[in-house]
This record gives C-alpha cells, sequence and structure tokens, in this order.
C-alpha cells in the first residue's frame, strides 16, 4: 500500500531540497535561461554539497547515486520500505519545481551517473566514483528505438574500439565521461548492445557542436562523435557476454530506475505551474471549491481541477515505480506508465496554464512559459509517450516486441 502523506524519515530532506529550489535554483532560473549554454557556476557549490553529504552517507539517496541497485538490498522479510529510489524521486520533484535545466546542470548527477550505479559492479562503482557521466544512446538514425543502435564497440584486445555519433547527449561538452551505448555484433540485434564508461580525455571521443533548444536552455546538449575510440574493456558496464535469450533486458533495466525519475521532473514542474495558477485564480476573486461539481463553478476552476487530478495520478504513478524499485520488485511496466502519464499531464498542465493566464502567461513576467517550454522534453527523452505507450501495451498483452511493434 503507498501512504500519501510523505515518509517521515523524508520530511526534512525534502524540505532542505526545496528551500535549495527555491532560493537557488530559482533565483538563477531566468538567468541561465537567457544565457543558453553558459555553464551554471553558482552549481558547484551546491554539487560539493551533495558529493559531501555522499560522503558522509547522509544523502539519502539524493542525487543519481540514489539509484544505485545494489545499495539497499535486503531479504524479503525485513519488510516494505522506503528507501533511495523514493528518495531520489522526491528531491528530484523537488528540485525541478525550482528548475529542471539546472538540475540537469548538476555535476555528477547526470542521466550516466544513474546508468553507473543502476548497472555497474562494486568495482566499477567505486572506480567511477566522483566522475560527472552524460548518457549517449540517440544517434541521426533514430529516436526512441535504442534496438536501432549503429555505433559499432569491436574488441580489440583488452580494449573495445568505438565508433559512431551521439545526438542529443545531456550535460555532452561539460560532463568528465559518457556512457555510449554500442553493439558488439550487429548481426545479434538488441542481444549485442552493451554501454560503455567513455571518459572524455581518451583519444577518439570529442564534442561536434552544442545544440539551440526550446527549453532547459540550462543544460547543454550536444551532439558527440567517436572515431576509433579505444576504451578500456574493463568499461564496460555489467556483463560482457551476449545473452540472445536475455536479449535487450539487461541494457534496458537502466530505464526502470531512471524513468521514474524523469516522471518525477514532470511532476515537480508541473506543480509549480500549477501553484502560480491557483495564486491567479485567488486573486482574481474565485475559490477553488473541492466539494462543489466541477461542472457547477467557473470554467477556470474547472480546468484547474482536472489539471490537478491529473497530477496527482502522475505523482502517485511515479511514487509507485520508485517504491517497487525500493522493494525489488519488477517496475519495467509501472515505471514507462509513470514516464508517460507524467510527461503528458505535465506538457498539458503547464501548456493550459500559459493559455489561463492570458497575456501573464505568455510573458516573462512569470515563470509559466519557461515551464511550458521546459516541461516538453519531459515528455520525449529516456523514451516518447508512443514508445511508453507501446511498452505499457507489450507488458499488459504479454506481447514481445516482435509481436507488437
Amino acid at each position: 500500500m503507498i501512504y500519501l502523506e510523505t515518509p517521515k524519515k523524508f520530511r526534512g530532506f525534502v524540505q532542505q531540497a526545496h528551500d535549495v529550489a527555491n532560493e537557488f535554483l530559482r533565483a538563477n532560473s531566468r538567468k541561465y535561461d537567457l544565457a543558453e549554454h553558459s555553464y551554471p557556476k553558482e552549481l558547484d557549490l551546491l554539487a560539493s554539497l551533495i558529493d559531501g553529504l555522499n560522503e558522509s552517507g547522509n544523502s539519502t539517496g539524493a542525487g543519481a547515486a540514489g539509484v544505485r541497485v545494489k545499495d539497499d538490498t535486503k531479504k524479503k522479510d525485513q519488510g516494505v520500505r522506503n528507501a533511495t529510489n523514493m528518495a531520489s524521486v522526491l528531491s528530484v520533484i523537488e528540485m525541478c519545481w525550482g528548475d529542471v535545466g539546472l538540475l540537469l546542470s548538476m555535476p555528477r548527477q547526470g542521466l550516466g551517473n544513474s546508468a553507473i550505479a543502476s548497472v555497474a559492479t562494486d568495482e566499477q562503482a567505486e572506480r567511477f566514483k566522483g566522475t560527472w557521466a552524460s548518457m549517449a544512446i540517440t544517434e541521426p538514425s533514430f529516436g526512441s528505438d535504442s534496438a536501432a543502435i549503429k555505433t559499432t564497440a569491436i574488441k580489440d584486445g583488452d580494449h573495445y574500439i568505438l565508433n559512431g555519433e551521439k545526438i542529443f547527449v545531456t550535460s555532452g561538452e561539460r560532463s568528465d565521461s559518457v556512457v555510449v551505448w554500442a553493439t558488439l555484433d550487429k548481426s545479434l540485434g538488441r542481444a549485442a548492445v552493451k554501454s560503455f564508461v567513455v571518459p572524455k580525455s581518451l583519444p577518439g571521443i570529442r564534442v561536434e557542436r552544442l545544440e539551440h533548444k526550446l527549453g532547459i536552455r540550462a543544460s547543454d546538449t550536444a551532439v558527440i562523435v567517436l572515431e576509433n575510440c579505444r576504451v578500456p574493456a574493463e568499461n564496460l558496464l555489467g556483463s560482457p557476454e551476449i545473452d540472445t535469450k536475455q536479449g535487450f533486458a539487461g541494457a534496458m533495466a537502466t530505464f526502470d530506475n531512471t524513468r521514474p525519475l524523469v516522471a518525477g521532473m514532470a511532476v515537480g514542474c508541473a506543480r509549480a505551474s500549477l501553484e502560480v495558477m491557483r495564486d491567479l485564480i485567488e486573486q482574481s476573486g474565485l475559490v477553488v471549491d473541492y466539494d462543489r461539481a466541477p461542472a457547477l463553478q467557473p470554467h477556470v476552476v474547472a480546468e484547474f481541477l482536472q489539471m490537478e487530478a491529473d497530477w496527482e495520478a502522475a505523482l502517485l504513478l511515479t511514487l509507485e515505480a520508485a517504491w517497487m524499485a525500493d522493494n525489488r520488485q519488477a517496475n519495467s511496466l509501472q515505471a514507462s506508465m509513470a514516464k508517460a502519464k507524467a510527461g503528458r499531464a505535465g506538457n498539458q498542465i503547464t501548456l493550459k496554464c500559459v493559455e489561463l493566464a492570458g497575456s501573464l502567461g505568455y510573458s516573462e513576467t512569470e515563470f509559466l512559459e519557461k515551464w511550458a517550454r521546459d516541461s516538453k522534453i519531459l515528455d520525449i527523452f529516456e523514451g516518447t509517450q508512443q514508445i511508453q505507450q507501446l511498452i505499457v501495451a507489450r507488458r499488459l498483452l504479454g506481447l514481445s516486441s516482435s509481436q507488437l511493434r
């Protein structure tokens, strides 16, 4: 059972995250939205604070390291619990209430760090400790179909030689390392796709260009090219064996932990818009009455109530996916449901708030227009809306990817 209240042990931590988002991220939100590609140097202090908490063991799961699969392994008879996955999602919600782009720019807290935390061996986790890792999956020839990866990794002694091009790499310029998805053997399809931690100090990897974007402008998004890049074999995350029976499941397992985080980003951003919208409604003299049917209230109030209901559904799905991960329950279906619902609801809510606020919503007087721009990517990356619906359908119907395309 999921209780709607924030777990008591997380309340102080969540309040701290909210205060940071309010006083730190929002304070710099407009600055770095206007100064695209400028490095948010103010984040260095905050990242150092998170590093210190992680070192001391008092992080409560904050940051990407919070999805470390083996950190909280316990026997089932020890009962249900809320652990690092739940803490990470709650942290992300609060921080994205502040600013999505700045959260994505946090040093050493990239999506690549989540991949390392999710699937690395204990030795790898220790070796890559302290790196800032972005994640490179998408290529010019495909978007959501990760199985269509063309970047190759050819074994050469105790190294792999990587060749390919990756696009839309979040923090691709600022990161120290890139988690690159590549295929060991194209003829073996999905099962041969593996991920490699590629330090950017290695010869053969370069940032080709930075993208100009609609939203999350504080975060750099890069094109990365690999040309005969020799990567140590021990940098392959997980097992180097190609298991055709397991198929793509090994590589995709990362998303079971990261998709709830992206859903949390959408939930946090949408909540920010709803709070501003509620203030504007009340300032106009209208009352949001939960005891009356929406159809009996003014149109703007009825719209607000519908948005709030959609937001709560997205929140609960997100918390369920995180809770299941903490309790070692298979959550691939729930992770995709959370990502699909939160991504869509976040887009609809932030855009509707712009519409209902009129000229105020469209101007830079409020953050509403910015949140609408920022939220769009949250329905696209880590698997688009359409891909999430396809995954959900396959899981519910018990069909394979070849049976339902």
